[in-house]
């Protein structure tokens, strides 16, 4: 990836408690992802893939256009932000993946997203 090419990824988790339901193993998790543009050209984002762990090792592809419905074009120095969710069947789990993203010169590049937790409070120490 080049200084043109140079995407900030930070995410922010909640569970929901209220939409979870342990006993039908059922955890409702929401995040928020803000996308950065730190290089020097312009960026916009195509398609995102997900892989979603769950604490029994389950994994769930997820793979598609956008994100929430849209394919943000980003300047230099601007952000995107989001919020979507998830439904684990266990108290804790990962996701993890990259968005596909495109340069104002039409050349595709990938944004990594790094692996974040998502876990009910009071689980992880």
């Amino acid at each position: 990836m080049s200084e043109k090419q140079k995407i900030a990824i930070s995410v922010r988790t909640q569970h929901l408690a209220e939409q979870s339901d342990a006993s039908q193993k059922r955890y409702v998790f929401t995040y928020t992802i803000t996308i950065t543009n730190q290089g020097t050209g312009v960026a916009q984002l195509i398609s995102r893939h997900w892989l979603i762990t769950d604490a029994d090792n389950q994994v769930q592809e997820v793979k598609g256009l956008g994100v929430v419905g849209k394919q943000p074009l980003l300047k230099p120095g601007e952000s995107f932000e989001y919020t979507s969710g998830c439904v684990l069947e266990t108290p804790v789990g990962t996701m993890r993946g990259s968005y596909q993203m495109v340069s104002d010169d039409g050349s595709p590049f990938e944004a990594e997203i790094p692996e974040f937790v998502l876990a009910i409070p009071r689980t992880l120490h």
